[in-house]
């Protein structure tokens, strides 16, 4: 049966840029890793498919608020062995990582987790980035994409370098039967990897291969080879939109899967709709106009901080020409040509979530909006983005998800240990 997906993206102390500002924030633990832990409880008391970690490699405008601080796969170990079924998954940076090391420590957690791990692959996307791996600048779209290619594609065939059965272990004999453990013997246009991994295959075969593309490359590689997909959708219809034509991409592919796609989600609950939206305005009035501004400008890429803040959004470049995220400016565009805000309008409006879908509302009314979505071809589930932490995401497993349950949308209990096993998803053969 068709049920719901959520996972929960954790970032500092929530989405909403002011968040770390807000009197009940916990910023002094964001360097504790039981921070991160109790999180992750939360989310697994409320049956949650996985929790989520983005990352970045350079720190600007550190004055600003916190975005990155203990590195994810580190943690990733810690979270394996203070929880028992909830998903873990981590971005990796296909321009910056290697696919041996990136294999290697991803394995080695699909171990820790007894089969809990999952990798979101991303290209990165800014210079300062770059500068902090050896790059004057960041290599332009078509290299990265073609990078991501060849680093998903050598990381999968290190995933199947040892078989099934290759691990005997026979005191009087072989510890691995050595026709059972192959070289890879990868050759490109990126990597050089002989191969094989230093440890044996894992509990799920392969770690679960998220992606979120958003441009024609990206929406290409998504559609041959993610196993689950993240989005940016602002509203229902373009929501459709991204699912029906990933949907179609799988199908072309040939793959015969069904790959799960979620869009990001910010969620406001409160017992009426004037507690949801006094929520919404606390955060929102903390928030300097100063670091919107700069926030935006990392958006739409360029700078902004002399736009005037109760005019008209000054005209866009098209999506064509921008050489950033591009699901992300499509949003901004589309929110632009949609609402016809003034800049101040318009930081209010991202603020939170950058222009994911929002939902402000009582538990009902929002679970309302999330099963419209699921129903009509606009998610198979959601990337939970709280503006605050913990009490974005306690108000949700406690107020929203038990709605979901009494509607049969979303499980009671988990069915399974693994991560693909929560998104129904098959073990791949070696």
């Amino acid at each position: 049966m068709r049920q719901l997906h959520f996972n929960l993206f954790i970032m500092g102390c929530g989405h909403h840029k002011a968040a770390w500002r807000h009197p009940d924030s916990q910023v002094e633990r964001l360097g504790d890793v039981r921070f991160y832990e109790e999180l992750t409880q939360i989310a697994e008391r409320g049956k949650l498919d996985a929790i989520f970690f983005a990352d970045g490699q350079s720190s600007d405008n550190v004055s600003d608020g916190p975005r990155w601080f203990l590195e994810p796969l580190t943690m990733m170990a810690a979270l394996a062995r203070a929880t028992e079924r909830i998903g873990l998954i981590s971005t990796v940076s296909s321009t910056f990582y290697t696919p041996f090391v990136a294999a290697r420590m991803l394995c080695s957690l699909d171990h820790v987790s007894n089969g809990r791990m999952g990798w979101n692959v991303v290209t990165s996307m800014f210079d300062s980035e770059a500068r902090n791996h050896g790059y004057e600048a960041m290599p332009d779209h078509a290299w990265r994409y073609a990078r991501a290619e060849e680093f998903v594609d050598t990381a999968l065939q290190l995933f199947d370098s040892w078989s099934d059965s290759a691990l005997v272990m026979d005191r009087k004999g072989d510890y691995a039967k050595v026709d059972q453990v192959r070289q890879i013997l990868h050759k490109g246009d990126h990597f050089l990897v002989d191969g094989p991994l230093t440890l044996p295959r894992s509990p799920q075969g392969q770690p679960v291969l998220f992606q979120a593309g958003a441009s024609e490359q990206g929406r290409d590689l998504a559609a041959r080879k993610a196993e689950a997909i993240y989005a940016v959708a602002y509203d229902l219809p373009s929501a459709q939109s991204y699912y029906r034509d990933i949907k179609r991409r799988v199908r072309e592919a040939g793959r015969g899967v069904d790959v799960p796609v979620m869009p990001g989600l910010v969620t406001y609950v409160g017992s009426t709709m004037e507690e949801a939206r006094r929520k919404q305005q606390e955060l929102d009035e903390l928030l300097p106009a100063e670091t919107s501004l700069r926030q935006l400008g990392m958006f739409v890429g360029q700078d902004c901080m002399n736009w005037e803040l109760d005019a008209p959004v000054p005209p866009l470049p098209p999506l064509e020409s921008f050489k950033g995220p591009k699901g992300r400016y499509a949003t901004m565009l589309r929110i632009v040509e949609m609402e016809k805000p003034t800049v101040r309008q318009l930081l209010g409006r991202i603020a939170a979530g950058g222009g994911h879908c929002t939902m402000v509302g009582t538990p009902e009314s929002i679970a309302d909006q999330i099963e419209q979505w699921w129903r009509n071809e606009g998610a198979d589930g959601f990337n939970l983005m709280p503006p605050s932490l913990p009490n974005g995401i306690r108000d949700f497993v406690e107020q929203v998800i038990p709605v979901l349950q009494k509607r049969g949308l979303f499980r009671q209990e988990y069915e399974h240990a693994t991560l693909r096993g929560h998104l129904g998803l098959e073990r791949p053969a070696a």
